[in-house]
Protein backbone atom coordinates (compact mmCIF):
# COMPACT_ATOMS: atom_id res chain seq x y z
CA UNK A 1 0.00 0.00 0.00
CA UNK A 2 1.41 3.95 -0.75
CA UNK A 3 2.24 6.22 1.82
CA UNK A 4 -1.63 8.31 1.59
CA UNK A 5 -3.41 8.30 4.94
CA UNK A 6 -6.51 6.10 5.40
CA UNK A 7 -9.32 8.31 5.00
CA UNK A 8 -12.90 6.83 5.57
CA UNK A 9 -16.36 8.40 4.69
CA UNK A 10 -19.66 7.59 6.06
CA UNK A 11 -21.90 6.33 3.22
CA UNK A 12 -25.06 8.46 4.98
CA UNK A 13 -22.87 11.67 4.51
CA UNK A 14 -22.77 11.43 0.96
CA UNK A 15 -26.65 11.39 0.59
CA UNK A 16 -29.30 13.81 0.84
CA UNK A 17 -31.09 13.59 4.14
CA UNK A 18 -33.50 11.28 4.60
CA UNK A 19 -36.81 11.81 6.98
CA UNK A 20 -36.95 9.09 10.09
CA UNK A 21 -40.39 8.20 8.90
CA UNK A 22 -39.41 7.22 5.65
CA UNK A 23 -39.62 3.18 5.34
CA UNK A 24 -35.45 2.23 5.23
CA UNK A 25 -36.83 -1.21 5.06
CA UNK A 26 -38.57 -0.97 1.51
CA UNK A 27 -36.36 -2.60 -1.43
CA UNK A 28 -34.84 -0.10 -3.42
CA UNK A 29 -34.18 2.58 -0.59
CA UNK A 30 -30.75 3.00 -0.71
CA UNK A 31 -29.88 2.63 -3.68
CA UNK A 32 -31.94 5.65 -5.05
CA UNK A 33 -31.05 7.55 -2.63
CA UNK A 34 -29.68 11.00 -4.40
CA UNK A 35 -26.13 12.20 -3.72
CA UNK A 36 -25.32 15.32 -1.40
CA UNK A 37 -24.44 18.51 -4.03
CA UNK A 38 -20.79 18.34 -4.03
CA UNK A 39 -20.35 14.94 -2.28
CA UNK A 40 -19.12 13.12 -5.15
CA UNK A 41 -16.49 15.80 -6.88
CA UNK A 42 -14.99 16.23 -3.63
CA UNK A 43 -14.77 12.65 -2.68
CA UNK A 44 -12.88 12.52 -5.81
CA UNK A 45 -10.59 15.12 -5.14
CA UNK A 46 -10.24 13.79 -1.82
CA UNK A 47 -9.14 10.17 -3.41
CA UNK A 48 -6.10 11.50 -4.86
CA UNK A 49 -4.60 12.57 -1.78
CA UNK A 50 -5.68 9.64 0.11
CA UNK A 51 -6.71 6.04 0.43
CA UNK A 52 -10.68 6.69 0.53
CA UNK A 53 -13.52 3.73 1.95
CA UNK A 54 -16.75 3.92 2.65
CA UNK A 55 -17.79 2.85 5.98
CA UNK A 56 -21.05 2.65 6.72
CA UNK A 57 -23.78 0.75 8.34
CA UNK A 58 -26.96 -0.74 7.25
CA UNK A 59 -30.27 -1.72 8.77
CA UNK A 60 -30.38 -5.48 10.14
CA UNK A 61 -34.05 -5.12 9.52
CA UNK A 62 -33.51 -4.71 5.75
CA UNK A 63 -30.87 -7.05 4.33
CA UNK A 64 -31.38 -5.65 0.72
CA UNK A 65 -29.79 -2.61 2.25
CA UNK A 66 -26.42 -3.85 2.02
CA UNK A 67 -26.42 -4.98 -0.84
CA UNK A 68 -28.45 -1.45 -2.30
CA UNK A 69 -25.22 0.42 -0.61
CA UNK A 70 -22.87 -1.86 -2.61
CA UNK A 71 -24.80 -0.97 -5.77
CA UNK A 72 -24.86 2.71 -5.15
CA UNK A 73 -21.16 3.17 -4.64
CA UNK A 74 -20.96 1.45 -7.97
CA UNK A 75 -23.93 3.54 -9.51
CA UNK A 76 -21.92 7.00 -9.19
CA UNK A 77 -18.45 5.80 -9.10
CA UNK A 78 -18.04 3.19 -10.87
CA UNK A 79 -15.74 0.29 -10.14
CA UNK A 80 -12.87 2.91 -8.81
CA UNK A 81 -14.37 2.49 -5.31
CA UNK A 82 -16.89 -0.91 -5.22
CA UNK A 83 -14.28 -2.85 -3.62
CA UNK A 84 -13.62 0.08 -0.83
CA UNK A 85 -17.23 -0.22 0.84
CA UNK A 86 -16.92 -1.37 4.77
CA UNK A 87 -20.22 -2.43 6.10
CA UNK A 88 -20.04 -2.28 9.60
CA UNK A 89 -22.21 -1.27 13.49
CA UNK A 90 -18.49 -0.99 15.08
CA UNK A 91 -16.58 1.40 12.78
CA UNK A 92 -14.35 2.29 15.84
CA UNK A 93 -12.25 -1.59 14.79
CA UNK A 94 -11.47 -0.11 11.63
CA UNK A 95 -7.95 1.73 11.69
CA UNK A 96 -7.39 5.02 9.96
CA UNK A 97 -6.58 8.74 9.95
CA UNK A 98 -9.68 9.67 9.39
CA UNK A 99 -13.44 9.69 9.63
CA UNK A 100 -15.95 11.68 7.98
CA UNK A 101 -19.34 11.11 9.90
CA UNK A 102 -22.83 12.92 9.96
CA UNK A 103 -23.43 10.75 13.11
CA UNK A 104 -20.77 11.18 15.75
CA UNK A 105 -22.18 9.22 18.35
CA UNK A 106 -23.51 6.43 16.55
CA UNK A 107 -21.86 2.88 15.54
CA UNK A 108 -18.26 3.44 17.54
CA UNK A 109 -17.80 6.64 15.43
CA UNK A 110 -16.64 8.50 18.91
CA UNK A 111 -14.29 5.73 19.65
CA UNK A 112 -12.29 5.86 16.52
CA UNK A 113 -8.74 6.07 17.15
CA UNK A 114 -7.94 8.65 14.40
CA UNK A 115 -9.54 12.00 13.95
CA UNK A 116 -13.84 12.25 13.56
CA UNK A 117 -14.98 15.18 10.81
CA UNK A 118 -18.42 15.40 11.97
CA UNK A 119 -20.12 16.56 8.72
CA UNK A 120 -23.20 18.79 8.50
CA UNK A 121 -21.58 19.97 12.05
CA UNK A 122 -20.71 24.19 12.06
CA UNK A 123 -17.25 23.49 11.27
CA UNK A 124 -18.02 21.25 8.31
CA UNK A 125 -21.44 22.43 7.33
CA UNK A 126 -20.89 21.00 3.82
CA UNK A 127 -17.93 19.00 1.23
CA UNK A 128 -16.43 22.83 0.57
CA UNK A 129 -15.46 22.71 4.10
CA UNK A 130 -14.13 19.23 4.25
CA UNK A 131 -12.01 19.83 1.11
CA UNK A 132 -10.82 23.26 2.67
CA UNK A 133 -9.81 21.11 6.38
CA UNK A 134 -8.32 18.01 4.67
CA UNK A 135 -6.47 19.44 1.56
Amino acid sequence: MDNKKILYIDLDGVTVDYQPSENKTKEGFFLEMSPIENALTSIRKLASHYNVYFLSTAPWSNPNAWKEKRLWIEKHFGDDFKKRLILSHNKHLNKGDYLIDDRPHANGADQFEGELIHFGSEQFKDWQAVLNYLL
